[in-house]
C-alpha cells in the first residue's frame, strides 16, 4: 500500500537531508507510487521551500548540487570567462575541428575565432550557435535534439548519435565543478552526458572553468583529471588542486 502525502513528504525530506540529493526511481521504489506521484510530491515541496528541483531528482534549497539558468549564469565571474575565452581561442589552430560545449564560458571563445581559418566547428549549444552565425567565419555544425529551454542546449538520444558520427582536433568543454575527490562534474545529468562525449569524440578535451568552479564537487561526474589533456582557469587556484592536476599529466593553463 502506498503512503498518503504527509508520510511520503517526511520519508523525502529525511532522506534528502541524509543523502544530500535524491533520484526519483529510488523514491518511487522505496515509497512504493509511481514516478507521477513523487514528482508531482517534489513540486509540492519546492513550493514549500523545501527542497530544490533538479533533473531527475532533487537537492537541498541552496545546494550548490542546483545550476541557475543559462541567462543568469552568464553575469557570475563575467570578465574572467571572457579573458578564459581570449586563452581558449589561442589554442584553436588554422584547418582544426573544434567541438564547443554549452558553457557561459565556453561561448566567450566566439569572439576571439573570427581570424582563423577554414576551422570548423560543432556545438550543441543554441548561445554558441547564435553568436557563432554572427562572426564565424566557417562551416557549423550544430546537433539538434531534445531542447533544454533553461540551459539553452539540446541532448537526449538523437545528440547523442550525432556526436558519435562525428571526430574532432580539439573539444572545449565547461564545468559545474572541479576537485581532487571529484574529479571534472557538472550540476546536469544531461550536461554531463554530452561534455563526456565531446572528450570521447575529440583528440584533446579542454576544460575552462573560472576560479569559483575548483575545488567544487556538484551532482553530475563527468570525467577524471587524468581524461583531459588541460584546464584553462583562473586565479587563486589551490596549491594542493594545482599540483594535483600537474601530477595527473594535465596542462595547466591561467588567464589574465
Amino acid at each position: 500500500m502506498s503512503l498518503a502525502f504527509e508520510q511520503r513528504k517526511k520519508k523525502i525530506l529525511d532522506q534528502l537531508l541524509k543523502e544530500k540529493t535524491i533520484q526519483v526511481p529510488d523514491l518511487a521504489q522505496s515509497l512504493n507510487v509511481s514516478s507521477e506521484t513523487v514528482r508531482r510530491d517534489l513540486d509540492r515541496l519546492e513550493k514549500e521551500g523545501k527542497l530544490k528541483k533538479v533533473y531527475g531528482g532533487a537537492v537541498l534549497p541552496g545546494s550548490n548540487l542546483w545550476e541557475p539558468p543559462f541567462t543568469q549564469k552568464s553575469l557570475i565571474n563575467a570578465e574572467e570567462k571572457k579573458a578564459i575565452g581570449r586563452r581558449a581561442a589561442e589554442l584553436v589552430e588554422d584547418e582544426d575541428i573544434i567541438m564547443i560545449g554549452n558553457g557561459t564560458t565556453t561561448v566567450e571563445m566566439i569572439d576571439f575565432l573570427s581570424d582563423k581559418q577554414n576551422v570548423t566547428l560543432i556545438t550543441y549549444s543554441t548561445p554558441v550557435l547564435l553568436k557563432a552565425m554572427k562572426s564565424f567565419n566557417g562551416p557549423i555544425i550544430f546537433i539538434g535534439g531534445e531542447v533544454d529551454k533553461s540551459q539553452k542546449s539540446t541532448h537526449g538520444l538523437l545528440a547523442e548519435l550525432s556526436l558519435k558520427q562525428l571526430r574532432a582536433d580539439k573539444a572545449f568543454i565547461p564545468a559545474g565543478g572541479i576537485s581532487i575527490a571529484e574529479g571534472i562534474n557538472d550540476y546536469d545529468l544531461n550536461e554531463a552526458k554530452m561534455s563526456g562525449l565531446l572528450i570521447e569524440r575529440s583528440n584533446e578535451s579542454i576544460v575552462v572553468a573560472d576560479h569559483s568552479k575548483l575545488e567544487v564537487a556538484t551532482f553530475a561526474h563527468i570525467c577524471s583529471l587524468q581524461d583531459i589533456s588541460t584546464l584553462i582557469t583562473t586565479n587563486p587556484c589551490p596549491e594542493d588542486l594545482k599540483k594535483h592536476i600537474e601530477d595527473s599529466g594535465v596542462q595547466l593553463l591561467f588567464a589574465e
